[in-house]
């Protein structure tokens, strides 16, 4: 099922997400552990005439690198890496999760964030997509089976559809619906028995996330006034964050700012994640899941913020197309499940009780 989940995935990665053309240089990154994937994009890419760009990392190697370097280079980009990321049309990543790695330095990991600030926003101004392939440990993380976590994910993508862009094209045009509603909303409230948070997101401007940039994907998202956020959220779905497990995060905001934080497990790397720079404390992002085909949390981001019925919030970044100016070293999203006893209130009308839309 494997090669097959490959091929399949490989496909769509390069006719739907990237759409890669003739001679466009298309960026390919992952682990070893994501390689039948890799392989298989790096053939169809070149069968569509375009020009693969592989950059195959061993496991742990962004850690060992954070770890040991010097702090010069801790601090400074590879030669020609900016050259390089503005040579190519588009890129692509392939996650293969590991077990995480313990770091008694998290704050080394957060400077080579920062230092890579520049190529990021650099990568985001141009096609990209972030997929995921199935390992052993995801699956164990996520609570099940190898052979039943590759049918997760092949399903997550539609790939187990004759024709996975037509499914692709009725998501979009069931969040284009959503958006109709949510582009004519100032205030959101976000509400349950640990959570009551407003925001503003007046004339900003509502993303349909239709698998092009996260495959799976399935949500809508903008970015919110940067000095709105008031009030306290509860995160209860585990996330793992730069190779740590971070479970139960507690945030209090004021115009916009986090003044209080604290996880009840990863407490120190939450606590780094906020000192990185100025804009680590403000939101950069609000995103409503509408992915009913995920219900299950696997402790992986790309799955766990779709899932119907869930709303997240990043601290950092903003996405320049939603109209956010929050500027930042790290985008980190974090999930609220609304799906018992939650409410998500445009101007105080309800738009989504108990994670369904009403």
């Amino acid at each position: 099922m494997l090669l097959e989940l490959a091929q399949k995935q490989a496909r769509l990665l390069a006719e739907y997400c990237m759409n890669a053309q003739e001679n466009e240089a298309i960026l390919i990154q992952g682990n070893t552990h994501a390689l039948p994937v890799l392989e298989a994009l790096h053939r169809e890419i070149l069968k569509r005439g375009a020009r693969p760009v592989l950059k195959l990392e061993f496991p742990y190697q962004i850690a060992e690198f954070a770890e040991h370097a010097s702090d010069a280079v801790l601090a400074s980009l590879a030669p020609g890496a900016m050259e390089e990321m503005q040579g190519i049309a588009g890129s692509v990543r392939i996650d293969a999760p590991l077990p995480p790695r313990k770091s008694g330095r998290p704050e080394r990991m957060q400077r080579w964030s920062q230092t890579l600030n520049p190529l990021a926003e650099l990568r985001r101004q141009k096609k990209w997509c972030i997929s995921l392939f199935p390992t052993e440990y995801a699956a164990e993380s996520a609570g099940m089976s190898f052979d039943d976590y590759q049918r997760f994910v092949l399903q997550a993508m539609f790939l187990d559809h004759e024709d996975p862009v037509q499914k692709w094209a009725e998501v979009r045009e069931r969040q284009a619906q959503l958006i109709e509603r949510l582009k004519v909303a100032s205030e959101i409230r976000i509400v349950n028995a640990n959570t009551d948070l407003t925001l503003n997101v007046k004339d900003r401007v509502w993303a349909n996330s239709d698998g092009k940039r996260n495959m799976p994907s399935g949500e809508v998202f903008t970015g919110p006034l940067e000095t709105s956020a008031n009030g306290h959220i509860y995160y209860d779905l585990p996330t793992l964050y730069q190779g740590r497990e971070v479970q139960g995060i507690h945030l209090t905001f004021e115009n916009g700012k986090v003044v209080e934080a604290r996880a009840d497990v990863g407490n120190d790397v939450l606590q780094a994640a906020l000192e990185v720079d100025a804009g680590s404390r403000y939101l950069g992002e609000i995103g409503i899941g509408t992915n009913y085909g995920i219900q299950t949390p696997s402790k992986n981001i790309l799955f766990d913020e779709k899932i119907g019925g869930t709303v997240h919030l990043a601290v950092g970044s903003s996405y320049p197309e939603t109209g956010g100016l929050n500027q930042s070293s790290i985008h980190w999203d974090m999930i609220c499940d609304l799906r018992s006893g939650g409410e998500i209130l445009l101007d105080g009308e309800v738009f989504q009780r108990d994670g369904v839309f009403v």
